[in-house]
């Protein structure tokens, strides 16, 4: 609720020039206004009309506080409860204050543009303006970089396949003869695909369905057999799926079944199964439709979602006049004047109008811009140009001014150069020179 208008019902309109004690023992001479109307508060700490100094006598005050009480107790709860409480505007309350909106300079700012100022919500959250306004999105979609550290989360699908199941490596099945018992066993499929039967030997076994296997089977005992009567049972398939969830087993640890990738220099990763694969300048969408997309050719049933565990480390380089030159990490949006507040401030001297701007763009090119924040740190422009977005691996340069400079020269050449190698001293006699 808004405390800029008080609302007093006709009932518990005050009368004028009455007193109303405050929870800091101040009393407030309260002018009443018309009924039925609201008047704005002016920002002080009164409610409504002027502040009157605080009467002499301590006595006389307490009586009337305690007059205002009883007054107040006397209402009944529909008068209570139409009451609005009137509070000093103070750093917490949700006013509007004067301010200068830079999204309508458009471009026209140029000098002290404090005169554009106007009415503004500057407190809209009180108290909680700490946390702030949601804001919009910092980028309209992260794109993948070097460095960036990506969690494969892995699940098991558990769906149905399109295509029939061909048995694979180390899967193990059950082969079984109705005509002659002596025929059944479990087999495990050796790695070069095959699996020993009795009287037949070696016979290939990977890449072939189960009824295709056992086809193969049956006809090469019938030259055994009149009706060999083989049936081919799977006990345990899919082991290249059982293979990659070993490979990216966390229970034991972290938990679930997931795997920490960071994206090398060469801009790719690499994962059990499938190897590497190019990760930079994609979206995490992006990533997961070609991860899924190269697994489904390996193993079905499996499914990887890509998470950003962590971002790469983001620097920008701060020297010349400021307090404290060096490297600084970027966590969040940073312009040209919070780059020199991390930096420590600018030192006198510091030239402020030819500030300095290096960047790299994206195929590596050098650029540069040269920003003036002099008027801004001075606080005499609201809308300052040069108060720029700065991106990762931009190099500020604070430099000096020509005072400074001709300072330096003058110190390096005659203090410590000329006067340093032959010193000279010289008398003035001020009193004789006065007298020619």
């Amino acid at each position: 609720m808004r405390a800029e208008h008080c609302l007093f019902p006709a009932p518990l309109a005050p009368t004028t020039g009455e007193a109303l004690p405050s929870l800091d023992g101040r009393r407030f001479s309260l002018v009443t206004p018309a009924v039925g109307t609201t008047r704005e508060c002016d920002g002080t700490a009164q409610a409504i009309g002027e502040v009157q100094p605080a009467l002499s006598s301590e006595a006389f005050a307490t009586d009337r506080r305690e007059r205002i009480m009883r007054r107040l107790r006397s209402y009944s709860p529909e008068h209570m409860s139409q009451i609005l409480l009137c509070q000093a505007l103070g750093p917490a309350a949700p006013c509007d204050i004067c301010a200068v909106d830079c999204s309508c300079c458009n471009g026209r700012c140029r000098g002290w543009c404090w005169e554009r100022a106007r009415r503004a919500q500057w407190q809209a959250y009180a108290q909680g303006e700490y946390v702030g306004a949601a804001r919009l999105e910092h980028v309209p979609e992260y794109r993948l970089r070097v460095d960036d550290q990506l969690d494969m989360i892995y699940r098991v699908t558990r769906e149905e396949n399109s295509q029939p199941y061909k048995l694979n490596v180390g899967d193990e099945i059950s082969v079984e003869s109705f005509t002659d018992p002596e025929l059944n066993r479990n087999l495990i499929i050796q790695p070069d695909g095959t699996v020993t039967l009795r009287l037949l030997g070696q016979v290939k076994a990977t890449g072939q369905t189960v009824p295709q296997l056992r086809d193969v089977i049956e006809e090469k005992y019938k030259q055994y057999y009149k009706s060999p009567a083989i049936t081919v049972t799977p006990l345990r398939v899919n082991t290249k799926l059982e293979d990659l969830r070993a490979t990216v087993d966390r229970r034991q640890g972290v938990g679930g079944q997931s795997q920490l990738v960071r994206i090398t220099p060469e801009g790719t990763i690499s994962l059990p199964a499938i190897g590497s694969i190019r990760a930079q300048g994609l979206t995490l969408r992006e990533l997961q439709v070609e991860l899924n997309e190269r697994y489904r050719q390996e193993v079905e049933g499996i499914e990887v979602v890509p998470v950003l565990a962590q971002r790469a480390p983001r620097y920008i380089y701060v020297l010349g006049e400021v307090r404290t030159p060096g490297r600084f990490e970027l966590t969040g949006p940073t312009t040209a004047i919070q780059a020199v507040a991390m930096a420590g401030s600018w030192n006198v001297g510091a030239h402020l109008r030819q500030v300095v701007v290096f960047r790299r763009g994206e195929d590596w090119r050098l650029l540069a811009t040269m920003i003036n924040l002099e008027q801004a740190l001075c606080g005499n422009q609201p809308c300052p140009a040069g108060e720029i977005w700065l991106a990762d691996s931009d190099v500020v340069i604070v430099p000096k001014s020509p005072i400074l400079k001709a300072a330096d020269f003058i110190d390096l050449v005659f203090t410590r150069g000329i006067y340093g190698v032959f010193p000279l001293t010289a008398n003035i006699n001020f009193i004789k020179a006065s007298s020619i």
